[in-house]
């Protein structure tokens, strides 16, 4: 019986037994529901169906003829064989007529006991050299002949392309262009000599591909197998441990497949919430890092000609006497701890637990701080809660989709198939961003911003909206506060004087407010493109009125969605490691709520608000600040203005690093304790729509130990016993103590997350936010009055160019991990400044030539790219690279609220060597 909802349901009859189901199914969907099994070729449920391999045909009275399941939808009465004499004969046709041309090697093939087309013609009995059908003709018919002698291409580093095996089921081809909208590949050739392939058949590159291997997830052949995977064993002999991706905020959910303690593939899960069985490039290639040479496997300890092994015992021994004389001789503020939205929620939990009750201080800060920080404090003002309001499968039923600051398709590129879906859907895309991104080829409008001014932008556009009476006065007077003073802030920005400010002009200015008011269902998108700015946190404000003012927020496929860049920078913010709240953003200076941790915690807290990350660092360049443990963080590398990082490091009487390899930030350790990578752990992410996600140890440690384990040795040592036999029992704790993960706990999240809030153990979890009051003290949405500030570094006549700093798809962060895959490295193996065509022209400036990028704070050298996606004006650099230190030249201004640096502009010059 079908028991999920629907406006109506009909009876049918399958196999003589009746069945209640959804109009508007497929009788192949319904089929599958009540686990009746119907043979298949072509489908693939994250395509539309297609109905070409024909054998999923079934018998429906009053049809004189089989029809396919997979495209046929139900209908109030029909009444449905699926299995008879004449199917199984048209079945076993098919298949043999798929055999004729396909190659018998099956003891020797990648696919074998995995490949669909296998069990299929097992299961039937099918064979190409005689036929038994409906058809006597065919009974002696032999359809052996002409074969396909094609050979084995392998030339890319990740997928093998052997086109003997093709049956031509299309599934590549529509996941390619359906699904990724990349174009890579498509039917080629015609009649006998068709195959799908790419544009004249040239080797994939990143130049018409995007190597996330969904043509290989969606073959159900060897046709297409993923290189690195080949001859690693078969199925039968492994083991399939389900987790959570470790890179960006989605929260991509798959298997990894283990064998002898080594991972060695990442399949699918084609049952997840987030992505269906979809991954982009690091998500299914990138996990070569866990087994690299260059891990860290044993704690070092630093000593006068460099840092030696040593044993965790002696390890933490010194660690602990270490922290405590430095406590002791200059008090506990002068001591704190970076904790790392890498790590999981029950890691980051116990750094916020012991730098307050061992450490005596809230000196604690994770990585957040350098990214999404202004979206957990400016959504928190205006809205009540400092996350996305709704679910990333929603996006895809918006009408409207607003792009700010988000190069979503290459950032995450899965929420991006989500954008994508939107698209199919007739939806209209409006992006803002001084790049010229892959979605503008599909945005209705681009609004090309001047780096530096998204409040006078997002002004504009309300100003607009106010003036064209497109605003929803019901909203606004029922559910909102402040109003009036955002009426008379926007006054002044008219389409003229924004055209001033922006750059874009009035035009596209008003056509992007009246799609965006227009919409029924909109969602605003936004990245660190908002955040990373002097103004991050007023920005992440402004995103909150225009929405506010429109009403497109507080219902399904309606709100906002901040997209996280690491996989856990939501939990990370979540779990505490803030200066100025416990877990769960509970103010330190509430006595009811000091009082609860002191309780649940056994120590005396501080109710002093501590240091940010930033200013920790700037402490120790003073000379106040004196020892830090840092997990899981590389600020010597990702913190702007490096060469004030690495002073500030070097001041430190004692640093402490746990990480998986060496980094930039390592080298300044006294102390470096190896990390576990997330294949090694149990625990828990929460991603960028607030799912909390199991992820699950598959190997052993590679060290020996977890993070968890070693934070609870740490504690003890110093004098605060802290004892957890599993990291279930840290998630329970952190379940009592913050109301927002009340009802979560790892027997409810064992088979799909949970979106917080989620107060209590029956509580299903929220999709989506604000549906009924908002999360602040009145119940109301609260109007910020902002104004355009600008940049804290403008061009000038000695640097003249703005410098915007991001990520490429193919790599991660720091890139410790990605630059530990030797496929992407093979494709992207250095840093390339993008700069426009008539900036290198005037500057005569080649592709491929090396240049100095200097600003006032220092200089690299890189390779350049001539592309039009950096305006004129405008050069690009990601900082995923040791040997380019992008942030070296990166600008020392931070977000006046949250300290978060202003990462996407300052000024630059170019030189060619």
């Amino acid at each position: 019986m079908i028991t999920r909802t629907s406006e109506k349901l009909i009876t049918i009859k399958i196999n003589n037994a009746t069945l209640s189901c959804e109009s508007g199914k497929t009788i192949l969907d319904v089929c599958r529901n009540v686990h009746i099994k119907i043979p298949t070729l072509c489908y693939d449920k994250r395509l539309e169906p297609y109905g070409g391999c024909r054998l999923c045909l079934v018998e429906v009275k009053g049809y004189y003829k089989p029809l396919s399941s997979c495209t046929t939808p139900v209908e109030d009465g029909m009444e449905v064989i699926t299995e008879s004499e004449k199917l199984t004969a048209l079945r076993k046709t098919n298949l043999a007529l798929i055999l004729s041309n396909h190659p018998f090697d099956c003891p020797h093939c990648e696919k074998t006991s995995d490949c669909r087309l296998q069990d299929i013609v097992y299961e039937y009995g099918a064979d190409c050299r005689g036929l038994s059908g409906i058809n006597t003709e065919l009974n002696s018919s032999d359809l052996r002949g002409e074969k396909w002698n094609l050979p084995v291409r392998e030339d890319n580093p990740f997928i093998t392309y052997e086109p003997n095996k093709c049956i031509l089921c299309g599934r590549c081809t529509r996941i390619c262009n359906d699904v990724v909208m990349a174009g890579t590949i498509d039917i080629t050739g015609k009649g006998f000599d068709s195959l799908p392939d790419t544009a004249f058949r040239k080797p994939r590159s990143l130049d018409n591909c995007e190597f996330c291997g969904q043509c290989v997830s969606a073959c159900p052949t060897a046709a297409l197998t993923n290189r690195c995977e080949r001859g690693k064993g078969r199925p039968y002999q492994m083991q399939q441990v389900k987790t959570t991706c470790t890179y960006c905020g989605t929260g991509c959910n798959f298997y990894l497949t283990v064998k002898n303690n080594r991972v060695v593939k990442v399949i699918s899960d084609y049952a997840a919430p987030v992505n269906r069985g979809n991954l982009c490039i690091k998500g299914r290639y990138g996990y070569e890092f866990i087994h690299h040479p260059d891990r860290l496997t044993s704690p070092l300890i630093r000593e006068s000609s460099g840092f030696r092994a040593a044993s965790w015992d002696e390890a933490f021994d010194l660690v602990a006497t270490r922290f405590k004389e430095l406590k002791a001789k200059y008090g506990p503020e002068a001591l704190g701890g970076f904790s790392s939205s890498r790590c999981t929620n029950e890691e980051n939990y116990l750094v916020s637990k012991v730098v307050r009750a061992v450490f005596g201080t809230n000196n604690v800060d994770n990585c957040a701080r350098v990214c999404h920080a202004p979206t957990v404090a400016g959504l928190a003002t205006s809205l009540g809660a400092g996350a996305a309001s709704n679910s990333f499968n929603q996006i895809g039923d918006s009408d409207v989709l607003f792009i700010f600051g988000s190069n979503t398709t290459e950032g995450h590129p899965i929420v991006s198939l989500n954008v994508k879906k939107a698209i199919r859907r007739g939806a209209r895309i409006i992006v803002a961003d001084p790049r010229k991104i892959e979605l503008v080829s599909k945005a209705n409008v681009w609004l090309n911003l001047r780096p530096g001014s998204n409040i006078a932008l997002l002004n504009g556009m309300i100003h607009i909206i106010l003036k064209e009476g497109l605003h929803n006065g019901e909203f606004i007077e029922k559910r909102t506060e402040g109003f009036a003073d955002l009426q008379e802030a926007v006054r002044k920005y008219t389409p003229e004087n924004v055209e001033k400010i922006t750059g874009v002009s009035p035009d596209r200015l008003t056509q992007a407010a009246r799609i965006y008011a227009g919409a029924k269902a909109a969602t605003i998108v936004y990245g660190l493109g908002v955040t990373e700015h002097l103004t991050g946190t007023e920005n992440a404000m402004a995103i909150a009125n225009l929405a506010l003012v429109c009403g497109h927020i507080g219902r399904p496929s309606t709100g906002i969605m901040a997209l996280r860049g690491q996989n856990n920078v939501q939990g990370a913010s979540d779990m505490g490691p803030l200066p100025a709240t416990f877990p769960g953003y509970q103010s330190v200076t509430n006595p009811r709520i000091l009082d609860k941790f002191e309780k649940a915690w056994g120590a005396k807290l501080s109710s002093n608000p501590g240091l940010k990350s930033v200013e920790m660092l700037d402490e120790a360049k003073k000379g106040t600040f004196k020892g830090l443990y840092i997990l899981g963080e590389d600020p010597a590398h990702t913190d702007p203005d490096l060469h004030h990082v690495r002073e500030a490091l070097r001041s430190l009487e004692f640093l402490v690093v746990q990480d998986i390899f060496p980094t930039e930030t390592t080298q300044f350790a006294h102390v470096i304790l190896p990390g576990a990578s997330f294949a090694e752990k149990d625990g828990t992410f929460t991603n960028g729509e607030r799912r909390v996600q199991r992820i699950r140890k598959a190997i052993e440690p590679l060290s020996g130990m977890a993070e968890w384990q070693a934070l609870c040795e740490i504690a003890t040592r110093m004098g605060y016993p802290m004892k957890y036999s599993n990291p279930s029992e840290i998630m329970d704790e952190i379940a009592s103590l913050v109301s927002i993960y009340g009802g979560i706990s790892y027997k409810r999240i064992e088979k799909e997350g949970i979106q917080w809030p989620c107060p209590t153990k029956e509580h299903p979890g929220t999709t989506t936010l604000y549906q009924e009051t908002f999360s602040r003290a009145n119940g109301r949405a609260c109007f910020i009055a902002l104004e355009h500030i600008g940049s804290g570094e403008v061009p000038s006549e000695q640097y003249p160019f703005v410098l915007i700093t991001g990520r490429r798809r193919e790599h991660y962060n720091n890139g410790s991990m990605t630059r530990h895959v030797s496929g992407i490295m093979e494709l992207c193996p250095e840093e390339l400044l993008e700069i426009n065509p008539d900036d290198a022209d005037r500057l005569g400036i080649k592709t491929g030539e090396t240049v100095t990028v200097s600003s006032r704070r220092g200089s690299i050298t890189v390779k350049t790219r001539l592309t039009d996606r950096s305006q004129k004006g405008n050069v690009f650099l990601s900082f995923h690279y040791q040997d380019t230190l992008t942030n070296i030249v990166t600008s020392e201004h931070r977000c006046r609220i949250s300290g978060t640096p202003e990462y996407k502009s300052c000024a630059v010059r170019i030189d060619k060597l």
